[in-house]
């Protein structure tokens, strides 16, 4: 399964025209607020040059690599909870998602509409942010609600009660759920809800090219904010983004360093999301196929099985293990176990980012 990036931002901040940078998919981006109806779905696949190296390597019959999925969704205004622009039923279909990506307007120009009087990019980010929270309050109120008509009949759930109207509270304060202060229990209880403000998030400062080599003061007040969340602030700009999608790559490598950006828009979006998710790669590698898995950091051999399928973790006895950099620098998997670097591991052992594996079985 692909991770999944959730866009949201206020109308005009350019999320549709950096969602169709991104994912080389068309969206509407037109100079006018709520031009965003229906959400836009993308699904990239990441540039990893290990699995570009492992197909050199074993000349397999496909390559797939790792995937990354980004959807876009209208702009939120103050006051969409209550019904304002066009309110806040759309945030459905972003609950699925991994993580946020929270679009925010740093560049200046006359030409393109804001829906504030004034740019401020700090206020900006709190309109959406207690917009979010609003609709998780809505969510958890609604699961009270249903909580108090089933303990009639199920009076095991009296325990769980108090939890939601914690995380009620918490909300209600004008709080996000990832400050909540919830042991892993209530984490799991309330995870039921796929609350909006309880995903990690990052902020992506939308700058104009010229901003890429100098942050502006609104890029300024992002980063000063963000830093006093312990939240990353990536610089992007749409602009120079649509027009890397046309290039080929030494062209694109050329501009990149010409305008000192370390990696495309998508690239540094991914690495950010690995990060934030702590994910790692590991990689199955055969003639038939070569293809890229992610899987939280942390992850036993069982479970990285599991990925693959479910019956692989259960009936798991053994894993062929070596890593990339191994297979890199000698050329070959024979080579690499005629240097001793291949092993088994059982089922304690904890996935190293890079590894290859091959996984014994019983179904």
């Amino acid at each position: 399964m692909s991770l999944e990036v959730g866009i949201v931002g206020l109308p005009n901040v350019g999320k549709s025209t950096l969602f169709s940078a991104l994912t080389k998919v068309k969206a509407e981006a037109e100079n006018y607020p709520f031009c965003t109806i229906e959400p836009n779905y993308g699904i990239v696949k990441l540039n990893d040059p290990r699995v570009t190296r492992l197909a050199e390597i074993i000349n397999p019959e496909r390559v797939v690599p790792a995937t990354l999925k980004v959807v876009d969704i209208a702009g939120l205004v103050k006051g969409a909870s209550k019904g304002e622009g066009l309110g806040n039923q759309f945030l459905s279909h972003i609950r699925e998602v991994d993580a946020i990506a929270h679009v925010v307007r740093c560049f200046e120009d006359t030409g393109v509409a804001h829906v504030e009087i004034n740019h401020d990019p700090v206020g900006d980010v709190l309109v959406v942010q207690t917009e979010l929270i609003l609709s998780d309050l809505e969510q958890v109120e609604r699961k009270i609600d249903k909580l108090h008509k089933q303990i009639k009949g199920a009076r095991d759930l009296i325990a769980v009660l108090p939890v939601f109207e914690k995380i009620r509270d918490h909300l209600g304060e004008g709080n996000p759920a990832i400050s909540a202060d919830l042991d892993t229990d209530e984490n799991e209880l309330i995870g039921e809800l796929n609350l909006l403000s309880m995903k990690p998030y990052i902020y992506i400062a939308n700058v104009s090219e010229d901003q890429l080599r100098e942050a502006s003061d609104s890029e300024k007040q992002l980063r000063k904010f963000a830093f006093q969340e312990g939240v990353e602030v990536i610089p992007i700009c749409a602009k120079v983004e649509s027009e890397l999608i046309d290039m080929g790559e030494a062209e694109s490598d050329y501009f990149m360093e010409e305008l000192g950006i370390d990696g495309t828009g998508i690239d540094q979006l991914t690495h950010s999301g690995y990060r934030m998710l702590e994910q790692i790669t590991y990689f199955t590698a055969e003639k038939n196929e070569v293809r890229a898995w992610e899987i939280r950091k942390g992850a036993t051999a069982p479970e990285a099985a599991g990925k693959i399928h479910t019956d692989f973790e259960k009936g798991f006895i053994r894993a062929e293990v070596f890593h990339f950099d191994d297979i890199d620098r000698l050329g070959s998997e024979s080579s690499v176990k005629e240097a001793g670097r291949w092993r088994l591991e059982g089922r304690d052992y904890v996935v190293k980012d890079g590894d290859i594996m091959h996984f014994r079985f019983n179904i």
